[in-house]
């Protein structure tokens, strides 16, 4: 039984031409244990540490210098949590009146049993029977939207989802992609016209989702789930194609907000769901998403 392979060149794909032109714009990449400068004047910050008397990277990245402070940025890190974040996460473990959960960080985040709403809403005080109750409201493995309320000195994060539009989530696809990513912006859930909700995490957890009509939507404190019903075809296929849009999109290293990923899902209509994991496509989409926000940026 033969099949046919087909093979793309990272060579066909290069712009030298370009590249020759950008060569004194891009910026230098820094190794570890390389030297940046001499001690003498500067002071270190993150990404590096001092030996022999200078400055050295201790992660490959690019170097930042304000005033005298030199510090590297790494080119792929872990999420480094904010206060106000949107993140995605998964539920690890349930505890003494806090659940553990994975927010793609350094360290485990913290979810208290006093930063969740009680099923429908109810505001009061939490009881012993709530605790007892903690399995029912977040087991392991259940997958949560949440913000982050608070930041430790050690870098654990404190969430918390005391509004409706947070909480358990249902069915969908979970997505993972770089941190550094996903463009920070006022609104991280949307309604995309194509039919299908996501959630962009600015923890590089990416949640797409049916989109969910007014009268689904709160009303169950954020405990909900409608594991039971069955999702249509054609919206099943609406979320295959924009999981496989949005990993076309990191595979170029363009930023992830409504409006690439919707410039992507149009971009690739002209293609079978399963040819978008092919090299060839996920460049032509990357190439036309970025050409079209670049003629928004220039129209603004």
């Amino acid at each position: 039984m033969s099949t046919n392979a087909m093979i793309d060149l990272a060579l066909d794909r290069v712009d030298w031409t370009a590249l020759a032109d950008n060569q004194e714009q891009l910026p230098r990449i820094y190794t570890p244990g390389e030297v940046l400068m001499p001690e003498a004047g500067f002071m270190r910050g993150h990404g590096t540490f001092v030996e022999d008397e200078n400055i050295k990277a201790s992660v490959a990245g690019v170097i930042e210098k304000v005033n005298k402070l030199i510090s590297v940025r790494p080119l792929k890190s872990r999420y480094v949590g904010e206060i106000g974040d949107v993140v995605v996460a998964r539920v690890l473990e349930v505890g003494q009146k806090r659940w553990r959960v994975d927010t793609n960080s350094r360290l485990d985040s913290l979810l208290l049993l006093s930063s969740v709403n009680l099923p429908g809403g109810e505001l009061r005080r939490r009881s012993a029977e709530d605790e007892q109750m903690m399995r029912r409201y977040l087991d392991e493995g259940d997958l949560i939207s949440a913000e982050v309320q608070n930041v430790f000195e050690e870098g654990t994060l404190s969430l918390y989802t005391r509004s409706l539009k947070y909480g358990k989530l249902s069915q969908g696809i979970l997505v993972k992609v770089f941190p550094a990513l996903v463009k920070r912006r006022k609104m991280h859930f949307h309604n995309l016209p194509c039919g299908a909700s996501v959630i962009l995490g600015n923890n590089g957890y990416i949640w797409i989702s049916p989109t969910k009509t007014d009268d689904q939507v709160g009303g169950e404190g954020g405990f909900a789930q409608n594991l039971t019903e069955v999702v249509p075809r054609n919206e099943r296929e609406v979320i295959a194609r924009l999981r496989n849009c949005i990993l076309a999109l990191a595979k170029c290293k363009l930023m992830l907000y409504d409006t690439s990923i919707q410039y992507a899902y149009e971009e690739s209509l002209k293609y079978e769901s399963r040819e978008l994991l092919q090299q060839h496509v996920i460049f032509d989409i990357g190439e036309q998403t970025q050409a079209r926000l670049r003629d928004v940026d220039l129209m603004d």
